[in-house]
């Protein structure tokens, strides 16, 4: 069985770019916004889910995909945890992140108004 998930939203912030100098690899993330419905009653919500892109494939988003802009994203599910203090304490926090292999822009691209 093969873990594969097709999402498709709205960047909601410019892609950040992180450069690892000790292997070489570039990472970077963004999220986007997906419209959420839980039945007829309720009303839309969104949901935010973070996109990891590697390499080659973070050269490409960061230079096509931007703030606003409507995407179609395709890649792993996978869980990534950090830890976070609260209140003085320090939780493990999961949450879920799609690992990139490729995305298609989709919509009319954002002006600067929007």
């Amino acid at each position: 069985m093969n873990n594969q998930v097709t999402l498709v939203g709205h960047v909601g912030q410019q892609p950040i770019s992180k450069d690892f100098q000790d292997t070489g690899n570039k990472l970077v993330k963004f999220s986007i916004a997906v419209r959420e419905y839980s039945s007829k009653d309720e009303k839309e919500k969104t949901m935010w889910v973070d996109v990891d892109a590697w390499n080659g494939l973070a050269d490409r988003v960061l230079q096509t995909i931007t703030k606003g802009r409507e995407v179609v994203v395709n890649g792993r599910l996978a869980i990534s945890t950090y830890s976070k203090d609260v209140n003085g304490a320090t939780v493990q926090v999961s949450k879920p992140v799609i690992k990139l292999s490729s995305f298609h822009l989709c919509g009319p691209k954002p002006t600067a108004q929007q």
